[in-house]
């Protein structure tokens, strides 16, 4: 299958240099607030590539829930694929690709559980139906059916009525960001791309990169 003529032009928005002052934290947020103003669905959703143990790359779709002190938090299961990759190393990067805009961000960082309180404070906060599938699901773990699947599921229903307390197994991470890349997308593929960088200090330093 070939793809070669698959073209298009880029012309729907710029980075100019007085980014290279900017707060990357101010600049991620006022860029989520228009994608989500374009009315898209799942909006807030990201790319995650974790390594396992052994070297192997991963990647697979999340869905961003805070924004907070130069962290962004998701939630997953800590015995999934990811849960295992994140713990032997805890280092991962997120990619936003929000092609409307001709927009993408790419986030790297160390990467920490958040509290307790704070997991189990949002698992309260999810529909019922998402409490019990999360409750339910070995994630990324060998199942036999969809009607096994199922069957846990309604043993949690039947189990948990009416509330259901988070399990263990599930809970939030935070990817303290330490490298943040904006990309723009530019005419003639002179795409505009902006990199900042923490410093040891906390400061951001900010360099213009080649397209």
């Amino acid at each position: 299958m070939a793809l070669h003529d698959d073209r298009k032009e880029y012309v729907k928005g710029s980075l100019d240099d007085r980014w290279l002052q900017a707060d990357p934290f101010i600049q991620f947020e006022a860029w989520m607030n228009e994608y989500q103003a374009t009315g898209v669905e799942d909006a807030t959703a990201f790319a995650l590539s974790t390594v396992s143990a052994n070297g192997d790359p991963d990647a697979r779709t999340v869905l961003l829930k805070e924004v907070r002190e130069g962290e962004l938090v998701f939630y997953t299961n800590y015995t999934s694929k990811k849960g295992k990759d994140l713990e032997a190393t805890p280092r991962a990067h997120a990619l936003f690709f929000w092609p409307s805009l001709e927009r993408q961000i790419r986030v790297l960082g160390s990467v920490h559980k958040i509290s307790v309180e704070e997991s189990s404070a949002y698992f309260a906060s999810r529909p019922l139906g998402s409490q019990w599938g999360a409750a339910a699901s070995q994630q990324s773990q060998p199942i036999a059916s969809r009607e096994a699947m199922e069957a846990q599921w309604k043993a949690l229903q039947d189990q948990y009525p009416d509330s259901i307390p988070r399990p263990d197994h599930w809970g939030g991470y935070a990817i303290r960001a330490e490298r943040i890349e904006f990309w723009q997308g530019r005419a003639s593929r002179l795409h505009d791309r902006i990199q900042f960088t923490r410093q040891p200090n906390q400061s951001w330093t900010a360099q213009r990169l080649q397209p």
